[in-house]
């Protein structure tokens, strides 16, 4: 099958195509902007890319068009497709009827936490000797690739609530058809799509509904936003993680986040020792454990994986250091993950001074939706700086109640020379964005540099 992907560029939809070529596909594809290192990684592969939106390209005659969720009406090859009566189908949908069908699904929601997890999982299998499949959200540096299609009969997925695509307006998730279910944590996000919170829940309760009665739904217990998704239904086994005390048949830490014994009850079932900062990389820790245990892969296993797990890339990545200052690089973006990524780090340097840096990218912190929170996710940094763009709302104003603590500029350039003339021999630069950030974290190292 020749199969041309509109939006190939995005993790998702790059990873797909990886997928798809795997498996014996002719694949091509294009994007409003085809550039490093996804174009490279794909041409590698053999797949042809496009730069643009022509109606050109149906002259290229693929059996099918799949349509990435970047892709709008209007878009002129898609209008084109929709004239000319071409079939297309949506990624998710594409997926599910070519990749996962046949397979014993894992699928990792949340608000936060998915790639983390879905990697972890991944790994857990892959040690166990399953040959997984896998479709992540970032490059797992154990894997060193974002998706494979695996030799095994289990599938490991990033599942996203995300909508599927401009004709498709459910949640990527309920395409996949999981056996076996994460539910890592559940926050309002994604306000350009979501009116509030229980419009999420919503998306999750029709998730719970496609797994089998002989699924496995693994859920955190601290969340009340879960207990009121399982509250309007539930027909699988339900195997919780992370209570703050003894809960019967929860799985539960007990130790310090870097090295913790895994409990079942009051009855120790494993150990992790590993390199991971925070008290979020436990409770993801503890998930990954209950979705390889339905599996077949033993809680000590799994725990024990974990010992020569890495993580994956732009989760508090060392992009360097100059002038006795490091600068790290995360893909933290809503509050909550903001402040979980500045608590990990302050656990890993102490009283050592931190610089947060952070870009209002997202559609959600653009509208100014999460803004009274950013004090909030700061207040463990000793300095922040924001980057002012055309959001509708003044950052400097939301940012206010930090007083002299906060700094706001309104170009990368700015910024970078407000970090510079404030950064000290010994302090730890934290940059949080899920974009490119301007290239400040190269900016910074070398204005740093001696």
């Amino acid at each position: 099958m020749h199969i041309h992907i509109l939006g190939i560029c995005g993790t998702f939809m790059g990873g797909l195509a990886a997928i798809a070529r795997e498996a014996g596909h002719q694949v091509t594809g294009c994007d409003a902007n085809v550039y490093p290192p996804m174009s490279d990684q794909l041409r590698a592969l053999g797949i042809g890319l496009t730069e643009g939106w022509s109606p050109d390209q149906l002259a290229t005659k693929p059996d099918l068009f799949v349509i990435g969720n970047v892709v709008t009406r209007g878009n002129p090859l898609m209008e084109a497709i929709l004239d000319a009566g071409l079939p297309y189908t949506s990624g998710p949908q594409w997926l599910a009827d070519h990749v996962l069908a046949g397979r014993h699904v894992l699928a990792v929601a949340g608000t936060h936490g998915k790639t983390t997890t879905t990697s972890m999982l991944a790994w857990m299998l892959e040690c166990a000797g399953l040959q997984p499949g896998f479709l992540v959200g970032g490059v797992p540096l154990n894997f060193g690739i974002s998706a494979r299609l695996g030799q095994g009969r289990c599938f490991v997925i990033e599942a996203d609530e995300y909508d599927t695509a401009f004709f498709d307006k459910r949640s990527k998730f309920v395409h996949y058809r999981p056996r076996t279910a994460v539910l890592n944590n559940l926050e309002y996000d994604h306000a350009d799509i979501f009116p509030d919170l229980a419009a999420i829940e919503t998306q999750f309760h029709h998730l719970v509904r496609t797994v089998p009665s002989t699924g496995r739904l693994v859920v955190n217990s601290r969340e009340e936003a879960l207990a009121r998704v399982l509250a309007r239904g539930c027909w699988s086994e339900v195997q919780r993680f992370g209570p703050r005390k003894e809960e019967p048949g929860a799985l539960r830490s007990r130790g310090e986040p870097h090295a913790f014994d895994v409990l079942r009850g009051s009855l120790k079932v494993g150990r992790v020792d590993w390199t991971q900062l925070g008290e979020h990389n436990q409770l993801n820790a503890l998930a990954a454990i209950g979705a390889a245990e339905h599996v077949g892969v033993s809680p000590e296993a799994a725990a024990a994986a974990l010992g020569s797990f890495q993580n994956v890339r732009r989760r508090l990545e060392l992009r360097g250091e100059a002038g006795g200052v490091k600068v790290y690089d995360d893909f933290a973006h809503h509050p909550t993950a903001m402040r979980t990524t500045v608590n990990g780090l302050r656990r890993k340097v102490g009283l050592a001074r931190i610089l947060a840096v952070f870009e209002p990218r997202t559609n959600t912190m653009k509208q100014g939706a999460m803004k009274a929170l950013l004090p909030w996710a700061l207040e463990e940094a000793d300095l922040s700086f924001c980057l002012q763009g055309n959001y509708g709302w003044d950052a400097a104003e939301a940012l206010a109640p930090m007083g002299r603590q906060a700094m706001v500029a309104d170009s990368v350039d700015k910024l970078a020379a407000q970090i510079v003339r404030e950064a000290k021999p010994g302090d730890h630069v934290l940059v949080m964005s899920n974009g490119g950030f301007g290239g400040i974290h190269d900016k910074l190292l070398q204005a740093l540099a001696p």
